[in-house]
């Protein structure tokens, strides 16, 4: 890719005393008092590009100078030296721009600002075609906010100090666009690093390859997000209404409610028509076994049973329930013989005769 010419420009932002830090550069998107920029609509400066200068102040070997009127740029033209007014190294990013922190004055600038001999700074920085600051050069104490002696400076010094600073491509731009979108796709901060950012996406490739990394066979990451989601929209669209679902362990508890309710009614029940059938003579003291094993297998069984079933006037409200007493002539007949005597109208007592001769 081949290297595009920086552009230059330099900006004027007034002296306040008294502070342990100087404003360089205000935040956000700004001009300068003459109009410029005509390249773009605003110079631009937010805290992902300030990032990138202040890792190059950390990078520096010599610190910023800060001169007066420009004299840096100037001095090859007309042949006189170009003192330093102070010298700085560290630069901040705070909400409303870009801070010089560590500024040296020399005693003879300290006084002068002291006396309002001079009220101005001007940075003198790059940028790229969309206006983004893209480095620092050097700054200058001035007294011309109105910056029209920029354009006549000598495009040999610009260039000198040009070349202190890693020369700025398209590159360069394209890579710093590519990283800021990694990080908000990966979620990281701004100040996260390209070795942070590499390490995520390491993170996420062994996550997609199953531990194989990019020896796996390639993802497409576009369709795979695409098909995520319908399938999110599908399980969506088809999870059962609470309101009109019920789950199958809530069914098999209230299943086993109910046949424990019914078992209690129909032990109940069975319990009432094994006693009236008893009190009336429709079951024999022999039969209450048989009926109530029956009752508890099949109830509506023994309902027909008993429907059916005559009722012996004979054994109803006897105290034995159709037995014997004890000591009766009677005693040594079964119910079977005595219930067979009482439908067939025969004498139980002769029968009992009968059978004992």
């Amino acid at each position: 890719m081949a290297h595009l010419a920086p552009l230059i420009a330099a900006l004027t932002v007034e002296i306040t005393q008294g502070q342990p830090a100087i404003k360089l550069l205000p935040s956000g998107a700004f001009r300068a008092r003459d109009g410029r920029p005509a390249e773009c609509a605003a110079w631009q400066l937010d805290e992902t590009l300030a990032a990138a200068l202040i890792r190059e102040a950390c990078s520096r070997d010599v610190p910023y100078v800060i001169d007066y009127e420009h004299q840096t740029l100037r001095s090859e033209q007309n042949g006189q030296p170009a003192p330093a007014s102070a010298w700085f190294r560290t630069l901040e990013w705070r909400e409303d721009g870009l801070y010089a922190t560590d500024v040296e004055w020399t005693a003879k600038a300290a006084a002068m600002i002291a006396d309002k001999e001079y009220r101005y700074l001007s940075p003198v920085f790059t940028y790229d075609k969309h206006g983004r600051v893209t480095g620092l050069l050097h700054v200058a104490l001035t007294n011309n906010p109105a910056l029209d002696e920029l354009p006549e400076l000598q495009v040999a010094a610009l260039s000198r100090l040009v070349s202190t600073t890693p020369p700025v491509t398209q590159e360069d731009s394209t890579m710093d666009e590519l990283i800021e979108q990694l990080r908000w796709l990966l979620n990281l901060p701004v100040g996260a690093s390209a070795d942070d950012i590499k390490a995520q996406l390491q993170k996420l490739i062994d996550q997609l390859s199953s531990g194989n990394g990019t020896a796996a066979a390639s993802v497409d990451l576009v369709n795979l997000i695409g098909t995520q989601q319908q399938r999110i929209a599908a399980l969506s669209a088809s999870q059962a209404d609470p309101a009109r679902f019920v789950s199958v362990d809530t069914m098999r508890a209230l299943q086993d409610q109910v046949a424990t309710l019914t078992a209690k009614l129909q032990g109940g029940e069975m319990e009432q028509l094994v006693t009236a059938a008893l009190s009336d003579g429709r079951l024999l003291a022999v039969q209450e076994d048989w009926a109530r094993e029956l009752g508890k297998s099949n109830l509506n069984a023994l309902q027909g049973y008993l429907a059916t079933a005559p009722k012996i006037a004979a054994l109803s409200g006897t105290q034995t329930q159709g037995n014997p007493p004890a000591g009766d002539p009677l005693a040594h007949l079964d119910s079977g013989t005595l219930a067979v005597c009482v439908q067939m109208g025969h004498d139980p007592a002769a029968i009992a005769a009968l059978m004992k001769e």
